[in-house]
């Protein structure tokens, strides 16, 4: 169900753009932005040919549609020890919405938050965006563990916000229950919000266990969002749907009203709400092969990169990237541009536009394609040295 046989490459250099199939020339093996390289699940496809055959295609409630809130809510409760009613969800664009509103919501011009590094550059963005100042806490890039005394001397009275990244991109770290109680203990001693993206909690391997933030504790409940997508796990992206959670109804309330979810000025597509219920509710077994898949191939790429002089993988818990070690002696934007020349691969550098200044000295690899791309462009980035 997942070899090169089931990728349309005619269709993929058309339609995937963000650094993929559709904006690099002929002949170029794109591991780069964190999207699949295989077609939706037949499932979503069909729900949203379902959904239209009646010709009606209006306003659905501002906030979100009652099957769309329902299926998120259930799915947290039931794979992610989440306690979310319906209303606790709000329908946003994407994930990456989802981050820009908490940040605006939360932080006035001046005021600071923390962000792990390195973390995807979203999390800056954001904060900067609202007019924020980013603070950096530095995180293992072996282990992917929080340094907790680093973290308590950044917050001043200016902190109003701490930013996690679970499971974390790009080192594919899944904080434990007990890692996330710290957090929500230091947050809550100093009344500051938390956000939490879990738009990678749907691709964890080896069965580990997943607990979104808000259930590990009452203080985690309190004053606190979460984030999440469809575009890892179903790879929709170009359909731009996400939610924001909050177990607390009245500042969800009050951040759907000052975001403008309460009138035609914002509001998601329907059809992409419908999208991600179906996602939910009949393509889990899609899902499960997708993500077993996945797991092979994240075995597969620790393997032939762990037989390299040239980079040291890490062995991911979570996502379909790789964040290895540069061993050459290559900066990072070095390195990417060496295997795009010479070995015909585009891939991230571990650089501080993408991923803070933590990243230096490390590439990512995105391995949601098939075996056969997957082995050929590791092949190719270690024969180009």
């Amino acid at each position: 169900m997942f070899t090169n046989n089931d990728i349309n490459f005619e269709a993929l250099k058309r339609k995937a753009y963000n650094g993929r199939w559709a904006t690099l020339e002929d002949g170029i093996i794109p591991l780069t932005a964190a999207d699949p390289d295989f077609k939706t699940a037949p499932e979503i496809e069909q729900g949203i040919i379902e959904y239209i055959k009646d010709g009606y295609l209006s306003y659905g409630p501002f906030s979100g549609l009652p099957e769309f809130k329902k299926s998120v809510a259930d799915h947290f409760n039931q794979e992610k020890h989440g306690t979310f009613s319906p209303e606790n969800v709000l329908a946003v664009n994407s994930a990456a919405q989802g981050m820009f509103l908490i940040a605006s919501y939360v932080l006035q011009p001046g005021d600071e938050a923390i962000i792990l590094d390195p973390v995807d550059f979203l999390f800056k963005k954001s904060v900067e965006t609202a007019g924020g100042i980013v603070r950096l806490c530095p995180v293992d890039t072996t282990t992917g563990e929080i340094d907790f005394e680093k973290l308590v001397s950044l917050i001043t009275q200016k902190t109003k916000l701490i930013s996690i990244c679970n499971p974390h991109n790009p080192l594919g770290k899944v904080y434990s229950k007990e890692t996330l109680k710290k957090v929500s203990e230091i947050a809550s001693s100093h009344d500051v919000w938390v956000m939490s993206d879990e738009i990678w909690s749907d691709i964890i391997y080896d069965n580990k266990d997943f607990h979104t933030y808000s259930s590990v504790s009452d203080e985690a409940k309190r004053k606190s969002f979460t984030v999440y997508g469809f575009s890892k796990s179903f790879g929709i992206a170009g359909l731009r749907i996400g939610a924001v959670l909050c177990n607390d109804q009245e500042i969800l309330e009050d951040f759907i009203e000052k975001s403008n979810f309460n009138s035609t000025i914002e509001g998601v597509s329907t059809l992409s709400q419908i999208a991600g219920s179906v996602a939910l509710e009949k393509a889990k077994p899609w899902y499960k092969d997708f993500l077993n898949h996945l797991q092979h191939n994240r075995d597969l790429a620790f393997k032939i990169l762990s037989r390299s002089e040239i980079v040291t993988p890490n062995f991911p818990e979570a996502t379909f990237v790789l964040f290895p070690k540069i061993e050459n002696g290559m900066s990072s934007d070095q390195f990417t541009q060496h295997v795009l020349q010479q070995g015909k691969v585009a891939i991230v550098p571990g650089s501080e536009r993408w991923f803070g200044k933590g990243a230096e000295g490390h590439i990512r690899i995105c391995f949601s394609t098939s075996q056969e791309i997957l082995e050929e462009g590791l092949n190719r980035i270690i024969t180009s040295f």
